[in-house]
């Protein structure tokens, strides 16, 4: 190179020495500043960016060669969303709030160059670091930083094709686009990171590129897992969050439409229906009910109340839900604020959001609740346990060490809770309670539950089975409450019986146990017939000499011989037809379900303790069974638990502008192995209510083997809560599914019943029914926070506000 520029300055003849001596030092100066930019050059790229001057069209990066495009630096003005012919050019316009925010410095701005390119020249580290953020960033829409709910159909179909062309490879950009009306992701990021970057990114237009156009380009540097799954530990958030929460979006979507019910016919006719949630003008009405601003649509469905014949067995308190869904809003109460924050809230809430004294009035004097100014108090105390529930806890553990809380025994179920102040004081021994009560026996108990942050529903133990699976409670207790036990062939006790888990304990604290007058006398020589019958072992009967009351600590077998020995079959067992799970709108039989057999039968042997069952795989849960997600069951688990601790961690703790200090109850409503429940522990002082679908595939034992809870719901009818009482509601592709078995309007309308003022919805799902869901939101005058979509998959996050329309429906 020296010599050409000596020869070069040789052609202008110098004729004097002083000419002579300034070509030297020019030539000298000269090859200084070459080698210094040369070496400036080769320190700051790595891979020559091929670009054809004649060309306007993007030239992508090969998806096989793993490298990040920079969307920093991006500042193309062409829309590339506009026509198919350029899909991968997407990442051109990406809105500064989604930009990556490192290794950004030292990259050469070539946009005067090459105004459509959307890869810049990288660092080799970036290679090495950055590989799962790729394809979020090339794919998200130009659009986005203009109109944030917009979403580009030639886009989505460029999405659809980077996940075909990831997993398949020697097919053309033409046979792709045969596949993308019916196909979504489904190979796109799969939950364990195994899923290598070019199977994620690579679009119609990189399967048609020239390979001698980027020859080392398409080097690649990394193909393991395990360096994919290091470069996500690495990876710093974009502002708001957005491409994880898409990421793993598509992740959710792409591996649930492998199920065989979503059939081909059926995702072109939802296709085919789109429209904009923002066309549809939505008429809202208050509630016309008696209940007011308690209005419970299952519980409260007065018409098919008065038609039932009797109501001896609590009838009346059960589920019968209106033949529609009600879509009208419930109100609010009369000087409504928003709930006082926890830990404080068990102590008291706002007497204007539950505006009850009954309660007070018939149990203050045993410390349920009183009424003190603005707020209601709670003392802690029961009818059983006057002098504080702390105390009574530790007595039961007291008088049986084994049943060791927050270890061994992690799940109860509280029958007959009251105000739940023992499931409120069951979290200082890390214990999770389900409790429940009637609605209305003691007025607003489990509202009152709710309002001070502890889990509760309304429920009866009536004529139908509760609505959990078998086998999954660890312990269940129940406080003097007034279940007939013994009656009918010991039916309800046999539901408990149904719910334990083989080895679980029963707490019984009521009257019988220590009190001699003639009715109690009677009841406990009734249990303790029929207890014996069940084959429960009585481990333990005291006294609490602070309280007055006294408890017995029943246990159940562990297998069937105590069945097999038995001198008569009373209570009978259960036909082999029984199926112990259903439970869902099942009549109550009086029978004995067996025991599992086998090692590695759920059932047969204790889970690990807590908090070590969280994270680990149920020992039932193996390679020959198929998951939800289409993997072997062990790895789908494995894979859907990594799935939301990145998506909790780095989107929805930081990057979704919610304030985690104003969250208490949570709801998973769709919680497959209750992964988002799981990673949100640690996270925050929450607690998750798993909800699975009836018509979903029931994970739910699942849920409580891991040391959570839930219940069983169709989403098609109310829920059997109070209005207000969930801070947060969470949806993974649920919506769309139910949308083929019932409207859509109503569903929404039970969110904002079960949704407090201020409270958050995040959604993920289809595009389209993201858009339907944002247009219902804003009609209701929700604030939508986020709003976001990459193909045909989307985001939304909306908070409710205390908008109640004015006028009431007429009357039903």
């Amino acid at each position: 190179m020296a010599f050409g520029r000596g020869a070069k300055m040789d052609g202008r003849r110098p004729s004097s020495p002083s000419s002579s001596l300034c070509t030297t030092t020019t030539v000298v100066v000269f090859v200084a500043l070459c080698l210094v930019g040369a070496w400036m050059m080769t320190s700051s790229t790595v891979f020559p960016l091929e670009v054809s001057s004649s060309n306007k069209k993007s030239e992508p990066l090969d998806a096989s060669s793993n490298k990040k495009p920079e969307v920093r630096d991006q500042r193309a003005a062409v829309d590339f969303g506009a026509t198919e012919e350029s899909p991968s050019g997407n990442a051109g316009g990406s809105s500064a709030k989604f930009e990556d925010t490192d290794n950004n410095d030292n990259v050469p701005d070539e946009s005067h160059n090459n105004r459509d390119a959307p890869e810049e020249e990288k660092f080799t580290e970036d290679t090495m670091e950055k590989p799962v953020e790729r394809t979020e960033e090339k794919e998200a829409p130009k659009e986005k930083d203009e109109v944030k709910d917009s979403f580009d159909d030639a886009n989505g179909k460029s999405e659809v094709k980077n996940s075909k062309e990831g997993g398949e490879t020697g097919r053309s950009g033409d046979e792709e686009g045969k596949d993308n009306e019916t196909t979504t992701e489904n190979d796109v990021d799969q939950f364990n990171g195994e899923k290598k970057e070019d199977q994620e990114g690579k679009s119609g237009d990189d399967a048609m590129q020239d390979a001698t156009e980027q020859p080392q380009i398409e080097e690649k540097v990394e193909e393991s897992g395990e360096k994919e799954q290091a470069a996500k530990a690495n990876e710093v958030f974009p502002d708001a969050a957005q491409s994880e929460l898409l990421k793993e979006s598509n992740t959710e979507n792409g591996s649930f439409s492998t199920q065989a019910a979503e059939s081909k016919k059926e995702k072109e006719a939802q296709a085919s229906s789109k429209s904009s949630g923002d066309g549809i003008t939505y008429s809202w009405k208050l509630c016309n009910s008696s209940a007011v601003t308690d209005y419970i649509p299952c519980l409260d469905n007065e018409k098919a109340i008065k038609k039932l014949h009797s109501t001896k067995h609590y009838e009346h308190r059960e589920r019968h839900c209106p033949d529609e869904p009600p879509t009208c809003l419930v109100p609010l109460p009369e000087g409504y604020k928003r709930p006082i924050e926890w830990p404080k809230s068990r102590d008291k809430v706002w007497y204007s959001n539950v505006p009850h004294t009954k309660l007070a009035e018939y149990k203050g004097h045993q410390n349920w609740v009183k009424v003190s100014g603005d707020h209601l108090l709670f003392p802690g105390g029961g009818t059983q346990f006057k002098n504080g529930a702390l105390h009574y806890i530790d007595t039961i553990q007291q008088a049986l060490p084994d049943i060791a809380w927050g270890k061994r025994s992690r799940v109860i179920l509280d029958v007959g809770c009251g105000v739940a102040s023992f499931g409120g004081y069951m979290f200082d021994r890390d214990v999770l309670t389900m409790s429940f009560a009637p609605k209305d026996e003691h007025e607003a108990q489990v509202q009152f539950a709710l309002e001070r942050g502890i889990p509760a529903i309304s429920a009866v133990m009536g004529t139908k089975r509760l609505p959990y699976p078998s086998r999954v409670f660890d312990v269940i207790h129940c406080a003097r409450c007034r279940v007939p036990w013994h009656i009918e062939g010991g039916k309800l006790l046999l539901e408990l019986n149904r719910l334990l888990r083989p080895g679980g304990y029963f707490v019984w604290s009521a009257t019988p146990v220590y009190q001699k007058l003639p009715e109690d006398v009677e009841i406990w020589n009734a249990m303790s017939s029929l207890t014996k019958s069940m084959c429960w072992k009585m481990v333990k009967k005291t006294k609490d000499t602070l309280n007055q009351v006294g408890m017995a600590i029943y246990q159940k077998p562990m297998d069937n011989n105590c069945y097999e020995k038995r001198s008569e079959d009373s209570p009978p067992l259960c036909k082999e037809t029984d199926d112990a799970d259903a439970s869902w709108n099942i009549t109550l039989q009086a029978c004995i379900h067996k025991l599992p057999v086998g090692p590695s039968v759920r059932g047969s042997k204790w889970p690990e303790f807590w908090p070590q069952r969280l994270e680990k795989t149920p020992f039932w849960i193996d390679g020959s069974h198929v998951g939800v997600y289409g993997k072997p069951a062990n790895e789908d688990f494995e894979a859907d638990y990594a799935h939301w601790k990145r998506v909790v961690s780095k989107s929805y703790v930081n990057g979704m502008g919610i304030d985690w200090s104003k969250v208490r109850n949570v709801m998973d409503m769709r919680a497959v192995y209750g992964g988002f429940a799981a990673a949100l522990r640690g996270q925050r002082q929450v607690w998750v209510m798993n909800i699975v679908p009836i018509d979903s595939p029931d994970t739910l034992p699942i849920i409580y083997e891991r040391g959570l809870f839930g219940m069983y719901h169709d989403w098609c009818e109310s829920f059997s809560t109070y209005p207000r009482t969930y801070d947060l509601l969470h949806a993974d592709h649920l919506f769309s599914k139910l949308k083929k078995r019932c409207k859509l309007l109503g569903v929404f309308a039970e969110v904002d019943r079960i949704l407090r003022p201020e409270g958050k919805l995040i959604v993920r799902d289809s595009a389209e029914t993201i858009i339907e869901l944002e247009g219902m939101a804003k009609s209701l005058h929700w604030e939508v926070t986020m709003t976001y979509a990459k193909g045909n998959e989307g985001l939304l996050c909306v908070q409710k506000t205390m908008w109640r329309p004015k006028e009431i429906e007429a009357s039903m």
